[in-house]
C-alpha cells in the first residue's frame, strides 16, 4: 500500500511539474507575442510620428498647391509662372534649402490634395477660417483681404447696395471664401448660386451675362477688372464689403516642425524687407499685413 501511494505521489508531482512547465512556456510565448506586437506598434508609431519636414527635406522639393489667381499665381506674357505667391514661395524655399514646385489643384479638393501628400502646402490666397483650422495648420498671416462684389459696369445704377442685389444670380469659386461670404449674407444667401471651378471663371460668368453678381477676393478683383484689364467692362461695387479675412499658408495639421520653419522664414523675409517689396511689386501694399 505504501509502495502504491509512493508511486501515485511521484506521478502527481510529475504531472504538476509538467503543468508548471506548460504554463511557463505558454506565458513565455504570450510575452514574446506581446513584445513583438509592441515592437511592430512602436515602428508604426515612429513612422507616423516622422515630421513632414523629414519627408520634405528627404525629397528636396516643396510642392505648393495653387490655382491661377492674379496677382498671386499666374502666367506672364512669356508663359512663365509668376506672381506674389509664386515669388514668396520661392523665397521661403530658398531659406529652407529646398526647391519650390507648383501644382495646380481643384480648389474644392485642396484639403484632400494636402493630406494625401500630392502637395506640401496650400499657398494661393488661402483664407484662414475656423473650419479649416480643424483640417490644417496655418502659417503667420501675411495679407489682409476681403470679399467683394463684381458686376458689369453697365449695371452700376441697378446694384448700388446689398439690398438692391436681392434676387440677382450669384457666382463664386466652389469651396472658397467667396462662397462662404454669400452663404453668410442675409440677402445673397437667398439668391440663385452657381459654383465655379476657379475665380477667373466667376469673372467670365459675369462678363458673359450668365450671372449678374460675382463674389471674389479683393486682391484678385483689383488686379483683374476695370480700365486696362481684360475685364474693363466689369467693376467692383465699392459700397458693398463682405467678410474681412487673412491669407496664410496651409500645412498638414500637427506638423509643428515644418510650420516653425516656414514661420521663421516668413519672419526673416519681413525683417529684411523682401516681403514688403513683393507686396509693392504686385500692388498689394494696401493689404500687406505687416505695415
Amino acid at each position: 500500500m505504501k509502495k502504491f501511494l509512493s508511486v501515485m505521489l511521484t506521478a502527481a508531482m510529475a504531472m504538476g511539474l509538467c503543468a508548471c512547465s506548460s504554463s511557463t512556456n505558454s506565458s513565455s510565448d504570450v510575452s514574446s507575442d506581446v513584445s513583438s506586437d509592441a515592437a511592430d506598434s512602436s515602428a508604426v508609431n515612429s513612422e507616423a510620428a516622422e515630421s513632414d519636414w523629414a519627408y520634405i527635406a528627404d525629397k528636396g522639393t516643396f510642392v505648393a498647391g495653387i490655382t491661377l489667381f492674379e496677382p498671386m499665381n499666374y502666367y506672364d506674357e512669356n508663359g512663365e509662372l509668376t506672381g506674389f505667391e509664386t515669388e514668396f514661395t520661392k523665397a521661403v524655399c530658398e531659406k529652407l534649402g529646398v526647391e519650390a514646385k507648383f501644382q495646380e489643384i481643384e480648389w474644392e479638393q485642396k484639403e484632400l490634395e494636402l493630406n494625401s501628400k500630392n502637395i506640401d502646402a496650400i499657398w494661393n490666397g488661402l483664407t484662414v477660417t475656423e473650419d479649416r483650422k480643424e483640417n490644417m495648420a496655418f502659417s503667420t498671416p501675411y495679407i489682409r483681404n476681403k470679399q467683394v462684389v463684381v458686376i458689369k459696369a453697365e449695371n452700376a445704377d441697378k446694384y448700388k447696395d446689398i439690398e438692391s442685389m436681392a434676387g440677382a444670380s450669384c457666382a463664386a469659386e466652389s469651396g472658397s471664401a467667396g462662397q462662404s461670404a454669400i452663404e453668410a449674407n442675409d440677402v445673397l444667401s437667398q439668391n440663385e448660386f452657381v459654383g465655379a471651378s476657379a475665380q477667373k471663371d466667376v469673372l467670365l460668368e459675369v462678363k458673359s451675362g450668365t450671372i449678374e453678381i460675382g463674389v471674389i477676393d479683393y486682391v484678385m478683383a483689383k488686379a483683374s477688372v476695370g480700365d486696362g484689364t481684360d475685364y474693363s467692362d466689369l467693376m467692383i461695387v465699392d459700397s458693398v464689403e463682405l467678410q474681412p479675412e487673412e491669407y496664410a499658408v496651409g500645412l498638414r495639421k500637427d506638423d509643428s516642425e515644418t510650420l516653425a520653419k516656414v514661420n521663421a522664414a516668413i519672419d526673416e523675409l519681413v525683417a529684411d524687407g523682401t516681403l514688403k517689396a513683393l507686396a509693392e511689386k504686385y500692388d498689394l501694399a494696401d493689404v500687406y499685413a505687416f505695415n
